[in-house]
């Protein structure tokens, strides 16, 4: 063998070795190397339930989720992903490789949603809510919690429901179902009236449910939260003297009409049951969500001899309360008065 042979043979060896690394590390760059593109659609995406491996990759494509979509594929399809699409919510960050983006995918390692849950009025406000937040269909979560045969199970009916229903930040997969979001809030409801907070109800001769009802009426009342104990005294007075509650948030409740400014005239004749000025007891249901400063309100309400309460006239947002009708009607009548003047009728 000659030596210019043996050097040629070398140079040959040499340039396989240098063009296998080259391989090698193009390979390793299109698995560890970023792969995401400019997420201009946001930084979630999301998987349907029912959506196949070549819906993922389509919409993986098209959203602008992966910038080479050729190397995606290729070590997609080696990877077993075709057999593990999972739905669900998945967070893309910056820089994120193709090794990165289908481990998660194929593991189904989702980001958790944050549903927060503040006031709501309606069955109807929190089927919206979920619908808005989660893959949960608005259809799926109004039959549950219109369906008495399902709320039986816990206890509950159409209009003790949102009674259950504690404001709160809950994390929930994307892709849970109506039974399995449901059953995960009153989980929270369990939590919340613990031994303490039963024990406070019963001393004023309530149950949870009844201290919600009259927390929800306290909210909407007003967003004072000093005179929130004191309004919820004047509520627990009147149904120990068995007097109507007269509470004007539970007529704009009944008219389903909550922007009403001064209830008055035809619609205090509102046959509902929700209608506290004419009948006797609390109403079926609250009529919100109650915050918690406002169930805490009535569980810590003071003993008081208050009857009666109204705005103040100064529209500060404040009550003045009054323990005899002479004290309400001559603090009616300021209030009336100024709402004349402002013209708001």
């Amino acid at each position: 063998m000659t030596e210019e042979y043996r050097e040629q043979g070398s140079y040959t060896f040499l340039y396989i070795t240098l063009a296998f690394l080259a391989v090698i590390a193009f390979a390793g760059y299109k698995i560890f190397g970023p792969n995401t593109g400019g997420l201009s659609k946001g930084q979630y995406f999301y998987v349907h339930t029912g959506s196949d491996y070549d819906k993922v990759l389509h919409d993986l494509g098209e959203g602008g989720y992966i910038s080479d979509t050729w190397s995606f594929r290729l070590f997609a399809s080696q990877s077993q992903m075709k057999t593990h699409v999972h739905p669900g919510r998945y967070q893309f960050k910056k820089g994120m490789s193709n090794f990165a983006i289908i481990r998660m995918l194929r593991s189904g390692k989702q980001a958790p949603v944050k549903l927060v849950i503040n006031k709501l009025r309606t069955r109807r406000d929190f089927v919206n809510l979920v619908a808005a937040n989660l893959e949960c269909p608005a259809d799926s979560m109004n039959m549950i919690i219109n369906s008495a045969d399902y709320l039986i199970q816990f206890d509950m009916d159409t209009n003790t429901v949102l009674a259950h229903i504690i404001p709160d930040t809950y994390e929930l997969f994307w892709n849970s179902n109506a039974d399995k979001t449901f059953r995960k809030i009153l989980k929270n409801y369990d939590h919340f009236w613990d031994r303490v907070r039963i024990a406070k109800a019963k001393n004023h001769n309530l149950t949870p449910l009844e201290a919600t009802i009259i927390a929800s009426i306290v909210d909407e009342e007003t967003n004072d939260n000093n005179d929130k104990p004191f309004i919820a005294s004047v509520y627990l007075n009147r149904l120990r003297k068995g007097m109507k509650l007269q509470a004007d948030p539970t007529v704009k409740f009944a008219v389903g009409d909550f922007m009403i400014k001064r209830v008055a005239g035809e619609m205090l004749n509102n046959n509902s049951l929700y209608n506290t000025y004419m009948y006797e007891g609390l109403p079926p249901g609250p009529i919100c969500t109650p915050s918690l400063s406002s169930v805490n309100a009535v569980l810590e309400a003071p003993e008081t001899n208050y009857l009666y309460f109204c705005a103040k006239a100064d529209f500060s947002g404040a009550s003045a309360f009054a323990a005899t009708l002479d004290e309400q009607m001559k603090n009616a009548h300021l209030y009336q008065k100024a709402l004349n003047e402002r013209g708001i009728h």
